[in-house]
């Protein structure tokens, strides 16, 4: 297991972002320890994604601050941002493979962008990470020839191919069947515990987040709505928590999105004489 200096990685403090006149982040305020797997649950539009953008500084923000292992990312230069991205894994929402190449090559793919090392250590390094995630043997496959867990394992495999200090989740359990899902899941909790790094989980799935979390953050309304331990938050009687983790159709997250008073949309005249 990599030894990791103590303390937080990942620091924001006040953090706001908006996609022209729509605010999506408006104040945010969280820390990340290391070698910790965070959990980060919202509803669809809450900015879940937006905020792991701007960690791998993709996006800069309004105003505040985003430090990723002591380093404010919006203020990096092209080859200090590029240095930082190095550091970071990422398993996109959809696999995001490169369909005309093998597995093998999409996981090669960053060791021979980024490092010297020779084709036959290349080899051993692919192979190996590929073992971590059950699939060495599918090594020659072609993306098409995946099954969508097995896709979704390879892009993991892909994420680790750097030894990352970070690996960010975009909506990893999203899709999947329950058995596919559930190896995702020990997976992450697997690979972030033996390889020594940290872990953010972006999704919307609450129960197995919580299994494999240290740390939850709820994002609601632009901001951190609520954070703690999985057991805090199951336990939780605050209105927002209570309604996500059970699933309920109506409360905070109104089920109807704001809209002008129902009469004032629909002009009912008086019926004729």
């Amino acid at each position: 297991m990599t030894q990791q200096p103590a303390g937080d990685l990942v620091e924001v403090d006040d953090l706001h972002f908006g996609y022209g006149e729509r605010k999506v982040l408006e104040g945010v305020h969280l820390r990340i320890p290391r070698g910790k797997v965070v959990a980060i649950l919202g509803a669809s539009g809450s900015g879940k994604t937006t905020l792991l953008r701007l960690l791998g500084g993709q996006l800069r923000p309004a105003c505040g601050s985003v430090r990723v292992d002591g380093k404010t990312v919006h203020r990096l230069d092209t080859a200090g941002l590029y240095a930082l991205r190095r550091r970071m894994g990422m398993m996109f929402q959809a696999g995001g493979l490169f369909s005309d190449i093998s597995v093998f090559d999409n996981i090669a793919f960053a060791l021979r962008e980024h490092t010297n090392l020779s084709e036959d250590l290349i080899r051993d390094l692919v192979l190996m990470k590929l073992h971590a995630v059950g699939l060495r043997g599918a090594h020659t496959l072609m993306p098409s020839e995946l099954s969508g867990g097995m896709a979704r394992r390879v892009a993991l495999a892909r994420a680790i191919a750097m030894d990352p200090m970070l690996i960010m989740y975009d909506e990893p359990f999203a899709g999947l069947d329950p058995i596919s899902l559930n190896a995702i899941a020990n997976l992450i909790r697997r690979l972030n515990d033996a390889l020594g790094v940290t872990s953010i989980v972006v999704t919307y799935d609450v129960s197995e987040s919580l299994k494999v979390a240290d740390y939850v953050f709820f994002i609601s309304g632009g901001r951190i709505a609520a954070h703690g331990t999985p057991a805090d938050m199951s336990a939780s009687d605050d209105p927002f928590v209570h309604q996500f983790i059970h699933a309920e159709p109506d409360g905070p997250v109104a089920f109807h999105y704001p809209a002008a008073r129902l009469d004032a949309d629909f002009a009912l005249s008086a019926p004729a004489r």
